[in-house]
């Protein structure tokens, strides 16, 4: 598929972003529950998605029925068969509400970005444009 620069540009910038979430998390939570019998262990493929207990990114939303409009859904999967206890759920994702408010400016210099709960999950809204890349 061939991807506009500008569009590569800003899901690079969005996967460099979320990997180091991922370092973080894995760091802090990684040994916490058991990896899911078909995931390698971090580290051991090429692309932090594939491998280790988490998987954070991100999927582009319209929208609809959303008091921020349109932007980017995180999503943060445990690769784990194990029962997440749910006040550990929140808390991860809280800490990757708060790093990816800090890294926004810094992987998204000058754009008016913002991350919120927007009902159930975590949205990054506000200056999706591709032209200031």
């Amino acid at each position: 598929m061939v991807q506009h620069p500008k569009s590569k540009e800003w899901d690079d910038n969005l996967r460099k972003m979320f990997d180091r979430i991922d370092d973080y998390l894995e760091d802090k939570y990684g040994g916490l529950y058991p990896l899911h019998p078909n995931r390698m262990k971090r580290g051991t493929t090429s692309n932090k998605s594939m491998d280790g207990l988490f998987n954070v990114g991100a999927s582009y939303s319209s929208g609809f029925g959303s008091k921020y409009g349109k932007g980017y859904v995180i999503e943060i999967y445990l690769s784990t068969l194990a029962g997440v206890d749910p006040e550990v759920r929140l808390q991860i994702e809280g800490e990757v509400e708060g790093m990816v408010e800090k890294f926004l400016p810094e992987y998204f210099p000058g754009r008016n970005l913002d991350c919120e709960k927007d009902g159930h999950v975590l949205k990054i809204f506000g200056d999706l444009s591709l032209g200031a890349l």
